[in-house]
């Protein structure tokens, strides 16, 4: 239907505070896995009670370790997504899902191609002015 449109895909990155958290969560995560493999107790460093569910990880490793692997990409992945779904037609702006809300129907971004193209078109054929 329209064969100069040329489609690309990127990874629109999330605010940085999203970002940082994703970092960090991810660095806690292998430091809490290396804890309960190596069976060491963070909380005595602290002078701490130790938690009983520090103690059930201590008994059950693999099956902690992997709760806190799971749980923890969960979380990152969830900062890091945006959601983000953004259409440009000549390095113009046609359509931001980010500020709509919702994507766009096949119809309504037909539509939206459409015009861009037959305003492009008309802009084209107009006199260029020199300054």
């Amino acid at each position: 239907m329209y064969p100069d449109i040329r489609i690309e895909g990127e990874n629109f990155l999330p605010q940085p505070i999203y970002r940082h958290t994703a970092s960090f969560l991810s660095v806690f995560k292998l430091a809490l896995i290396g804890l309960i493999i190596l069976g060491k107790d963070p909380f005595t460093f602290f002078h701490m009670e130790t938690p009983g569910i520090w103690l059930w990880a201590q008994e059950n490793k693999i099956y902690a370790c992997m709760m806190v692997f799971f749980l923890s990409n969960m979380i990152e992945n969830q900062c890091m997504s945006t959601g983000a779904f953004e259409i440009t037609l000549n390095d113009v702006p046609v359509w931001s899902k980010l500020q709509s809300g919702h994507l766009p129907s096949m119809q309504q971004l037909v539509q939206i191609l459409e015009n861009e193209m037959k305003l492009s078109a008309h802009m084209d054929s107009l006199p260029h002015r020199r300054a």
